[in-house]
C-alpha cells in the first residue's frame, strides 16, 4: 500500500512537470515567472560544478541540524521540568505558545549585533524557533501520559529520574516527535530566511544570489534542493522515531 502511494506521488509530480513544461514552452506561463522544469533540472549541474551548490547544500544542512539537535537537547528537559512542576508549566505555557506564534525571524538584526556577521547567528535563530514547539510538545506528551504508568514505577520503586526515563519519556515519544517535526521546519524556515537576507553561505544565499543576477532556472534549482533537503531530514527524523519505537 505505501509503496502504490509513493508511486502515485512520483506520477503525479511528473504529471505537474510535464503540464508546467508544455505551458511554459507554449508562451502560456511566463519563463520569467516559471521556467520549463527541464531547464531548472538543466541548471542543476552547473549550479553544482561553477555555484558551490553542493558546499552550500551541506552547509544549510549542518546548521539546520545543529540547531534542531540543540533544540531537542535544550528542549526535551525544559519541556519535563514545565510538566513536572504544574505551577510553572501554567505559568509559562502561554509565554511560549506567544512566542511560537511571532515573527522571530524579524529580530534578526538583535542577533547579528549579539553575534555577529557568522553561522553562530543562523544557527542561533534556528535554535531560538525550533526550541518552542519541542518544550511544548514534550511538557504536552509527560502531561498526558496515563496515570497507570505512573502507578506502575511506583510500584516497581523506581526513582523519579528512572521513571522519566523508562517509562515517562518513551510513553511521550510520539508527541515529541511532533515538536522535533515542527522544530525542524521553523528551524529550516528561518535558517535558509536569514541565509537569503544576510548573504551569509547555504542555500539561502545560493537563491538571493541567483535572484541578483535574474538567473531564474538556477534560482529555481536552489529552492529545488531547499525542499529536497527538508524532506531528507524529515525521512532522518521517521527513520529515528522508527528506531527508537520498533514496534
Amino acid at each position: 500500500m505505501r509503496r502504490g502511494g509513493s508511486l502515485g506521488s512520483v506520477g503525479l509530480l511528473v504529471a505537474v512537470a510535464a503540464g508546467l513544461e508544455a505551458l511554459s514552452r507554449s508562451g502560456r506561463v511566463s519563463a520569467f515567472v516559471m521556467p520549463p522544469p527541464s531547464d531548472i533540472l538543466a541548471a542543476i549541474p552547473v549550479l553544482v560544478l561553477h555555484e558551490g551548490l553542493g558546499y552550500a547544500t551541506w552547509l544549510t544542512f549542518q546548521t539546520t541540524f545543529a540547531a534542531t539537535a540543540a533544540a531537542l537537547l535544550v528542549g526535551v528537559p525544559a519541556g519535563a521540568v514545565l510538566a513536572r512542576r504544574r505551577l510553572l508549566g501554567q505559568a509559562y505555557e502561554p509565554w511560549l505558545e506567544a512566542a511560537f506564534a511571532a515573527p522571530i525571524i524579524l529580530l534578526y538584526p538583535l542577533f547579528l549585533i549579539f553575534f555577529g556577521r557568522s553561522l553562530v547567528t543562523v544557527a542561533v535563530m534556528g535554535f531560538v524557533v525550533a526550541v518552542i514547539p519541542v518544550i511544548i510538545k514534550t511538557r504536552e506528551g509527560i502531561t498526558a501520559v496515563r496515570p497507570v504508568l505512573h502507578n506502575l514505577a511506583l510500584s516497581l520503586h523506581m526513582t523519579p529520574l528512572q521513571s522519566l526515563a523508562k517509562i515517562v519519556l518513551p510513553a511521550a515519544l510520539p508527541t515529541i516527535f511532533v515538536g522535533l517535526r515542527l522544530g525542524l521546519i521553523y528551524a529550516m524556515i528561518n535558517i535558509v530566511a536569514v541565509e537569503f537576507l544576510v548573504g551569509i553561505g547555504g542555500l539561502g544565499f545560493v537563491v538571493a544570489d541567483m535572484y541578483d543576477r535574474y538567473d531564474i532556472p538556477s534560482m529555481y534549482s536552489a529552492v529545488v534542493f531547499v525542499i529536497v533537503l527538508s524532506s531528507l531530514f524529515f525521512l532522518l527524523i521517521e527513520r529515528g522515531e522508527r528506531w527508537l519505537r520498533p514496534v
